[in-house]
């Protein structure tokens, strides 16, 4: 490989690693501040805290901060203890992603129950109507009323999920947020002496609930943005080869490049030399 194609390769394989070094710290940060900003979240899977967003945030951030500093440390310094180090990490990341995608498409029935059943665990311990948390840090019982009113859903599987929980034991009731909006108030039923004031959290009475899950419209949900999981997918599985091709390039130049007595640096310097005929010659390094 010529000098300026190698120059070339070494100083754009360092480039790509700095900026993954770079959204490496920046999805580590996110991370951080999800788990002290949005604690509650966790609290929707309790057994499996490990699946929330901020822990999934902070191991792609430590993942990628790791690997690309081993990354850019080989190419700039010319490493070759480096590049492998880097290489094997990729090579192992790789095989990890393929074997956790291949399992969870193998059991992704039970995956789906098991989620299922800790939302519902979630709901039936960790729900607290008195306790709304505050607007950085909102409790289990902000977050599911949140997302039943802006998605028009109630309960996990169904509203019945929302029955004899421990914040209102032996009760046939649901939450506020699962009442439709026309009836999310006290209003009235009957006629004549007849009429009375219903509510509709205690009422019994489906036709006043939201009529879909919210685990079913996620799921729609997730199934719509297929296409965009699928190019998410391809983008990583290329900058993983980019990153392969290129390290095992500078592994295989690096010493040859490095011992060259025309090519001693990557930086622009002069080397004046005298040749067979007396007269001096002059090499410039890319």
């Amino acid at each position: 490989m010529g000098s300026t194609g190698y120059t070339c390769i070494r100083r754009t394989f360092c480039s790509f690693n700095i900026l993954i070094w770079l959204c490496g710290s920046g999805f580590l940060a996110i991370g951080v501040w999800l788990h002290f900003a949005f604690p509650g979240y966790a609290t929707l899977l309790p057994d499996h805290a490990v699946l929330s967003a901020d822990c999934m945030f902070i191991t792609v951030g430590v993942i990628s901060f790791v690997i690309a500093f081993f990354g850019c440390c080989g190419s700039w310094f010319q490493s070759r203890c480096f590049l492998v180090i880097y290489f094997t990490l990729v090579v192992l990341l790789f095989l990890s992603e393929f074997l956790l995608g291949s399992l969870a498409f193998v059991f992704r029935g039970g995956i789906g129950r098991m989620l299922t059943q800790e939302l519902k665990y979630g709901i039936e311990k960790h729900y607290n109507v008195s306790d709304r948390g505050g607007f950085l840090t909102p409790s289990v019982a902000s977050i599911w009323d949140n997302l039943q009113v802006d998605l028009q859903c109630c309960g996990v599987s169904s509203y019945e999920d929302w029955y004899d929980i421990s914040a209102w034991p032996g009760e046939r009731w649901v939450p506020q947020s699962c009442c439709r909006s026309q009836y999310n108030s006290l209003f009235s039923e009957g006629s004549g002496d007849e009429l009375a004031n219903v509510d509709c959290r205690k009422a019994g009475n489906p036709a006043l609930l939201w009529d879909k899950s919210c685990g079913q419209i996620l799921q729609m949900w997730f199934v719509q943005r297929l296409h965009i999981v699928g190019t998410v997918v391809l983008v990583i599985g290329f900058l993983q080869l980019f990153g392969l091709i290129s390290s095992m390039l500078l592994f295989c130049t690096v010493k040859h490049k490095r011992s060259s007595k025309t090519y001693k640096s990557y930086s622009p310097t002069v080397d004046t030399t005298l040749n067979r005929n007396g007269t001096s010659a002059t090499y410039m390094d890319d």
